[in-house]
């Protein structure tokens, strides 16, 4: 009896730590995590689902197993007296267990094609960004502006981790996780991405995105992402791309789109007021100040000097 309530208690605390780790699907992925983030895309939400469902029938198929299992080696016990069957196969027996995985295995296969196909349909894109990687950052360019830019791991941890550097990683926040400059999208916006590598193979993911897609040199593959929750959500490389592929991070911060095309114009080469970006309110664009370039006379040559200097090159020809 009291190993009944021992086994009881310890199920029971699993069970609480494993809803904790359900109910945290919403934060970042951290140390010790037991479940996959559901993350923030409409992709990310359909993986999730997917994944518990396979959980779940996992869950099942094991606590079937394993029960028949338990009650074979119980009941049928050499010291009950029990004697094993002579018989080789079961003609029921095997339909049943083909029959059932097959019926399984194509329920399951049936919603994660219906997912895959969607996560592969980047029409109707309201932006497109092309993502470039390099050994070992990233290039990023707003197809039909003039932005572009590189993204490079952060000075303070590319410091930190350097043997000998003295500086402690744990004192660096979002160390390797953290960029010069982030790539910047829109909420609420289909953004289509077209991925390439000039180099290696390298991998351009985000978890909290839900995908993952491979930077291959001279192949251009493509995804997208809507994400609704204006944040920064953070990624690296997942290909092994050669000495410094650990210090290759990602980071993408989500603007509310008033907000994005704020920031769009002034990477431009314009200004935006400062009072409708703190409103939140499309803001006026101010041209970039042009100053007139001076005009630079042409060089004067005295014409004394000019035939001493024609002379001279007369005479080195002959």
């Amino acid at each position: 009896m009291t190993l009944t309530k021992n086994w009881l208690t310890r199920a029971g605390l699993a069970l609480t730590a494993l809803a904790f780790s359900l109910a945290a699907w919403a934060e970042p992925p951290h140390r010790w995590q037991l479940n996959m983030g559901k993350g923030v895309t409409q992709t990310s939400h359909s993986a999730y689902d997917l994944h518990m469902i396979a959980f779940l029938i996992c869950c099942a198929i094991g606590a079937i197993v394993f029960g028949l299992m338990f009650v074979a080696m119980w009941r049928f016990r050499k010291s009950r007296g029990a004697v094993a069957a002579t018989w080789s196969h079961n003609t029921m027996a095997e339909v049943l267990l083909t029959v059932v995985p097959t019926l399984i295995l194509v329920g399951m296969a049936w919603p994660a094609t219906k997912v895959m196909l969607r996560s592969a349909d980047t029409s109707k894109s309201e932006l497109t960004i092309k993502v470039t990687g390099y050994q070992w950052k990233w290039r990023y360019e707003y197809v039909g502006t003039d932005v572009n830019y590189m993204s490079s791991l952060k000075r303070n941890s590319d410091e930190a981790r350097r043997i000998g550097s003295g500086v402690d990683p744990y004192s660096v926040e979002h160390y390797l996780l953290d960029v010069d400059r982030p790539l910047v999208i829109p909420a609420d916006t289909k953004v289509r991405f077209v991925i390439t590598s000039e180099d290696v193979i390298h991998a351009w993911w985000v978890p909290e995105l839900g995908w993952k897609q491979d930077a291959v040199p001279g192949i251009i593959n493509d995804a997208w992402t809507l994400v609704s929750q204006p944040g920064v959500y953070r990624g690296q490389c997942a290909e092994l791309c050669g000495k410094d592929h650990a210090f290759m991070p990602i980071v993408v911060e989500v603007k509310p789109r008033a907000e994005f095309d704020q920031w769009l114009v002034a990477q431009q080469g314009g200004t935006v007021d400062a009072a409708a970006i703190a409103a939140n309110m499309p803001a006026t664009t101010v041209p970039a100040t042009t100053v007139p370039a001076a005009t630079v006379p042409a060089a004067t040559v005295p014409a004394a000097t000019a035939s001493s200097t024609s002379a001279a090159a007369a005479s080195n020809l002959n």
